[in-house]
């Protein structure tokens, strides 16, 4: 029963895992690196470095997550994210495609209300504990 309930965690969140996986795969072919952690990879260095610091405040993003994927700055950077970014993980397991758009529209609701769309984000404060 676990083992089905994960296969099917994997499909759920399968768009967002590819999209990961494509960047952390032109990450490998730029001179990035890659390892596997539990259910997911992280990737770091080359092309996946370069695509996170163009994200907004991209110099002070550690790692994000897509799916079953998780495209680091550093490996340090991963090792200190890890655990914040596997609440993601664990996320996109229960969101899946509606992840992205949940994400978005809950960091808009709170820009909106004068809040900081980041980190008062539900999902962030999730990830962060709070």
């Amino acid at each position: 029963m676990k083992a089905a309930r994960q296969v099917l965690a994997f499909i759920w969140a399968s768009p967002y895992s590819l999209l990961g996986l494509s960047i952390g795969l032109i990450g490998l072919c730029t001179g990035g690196h890659a390892q596997r952690r539990g259910h997911a990879l992280e990737f770091y260095g080359g092309f996946t470095k370069w695509f996170l610091h163009r994200l907004p405040s991209g110099q002070f993003v550690l790692a994000l997550t897509l799916g079953h994927t998780i495209l680091g700055q550093t490996e340090a950077a991963l090792d200190v994210a890890r655990e914040h970014e596997w609440v993601h993980v664990r996320q996109f397991e229960r969101w899946g495609p509606f992840m992205g758009p949940a994400y978005l529209l809950c960091s808009l609701y709170q820009w909106l209300r004068g809040r900081r769309p980041y980190r008062d984000n539900p999902f962030e404060r999730e990830a962060y504990g709070d």
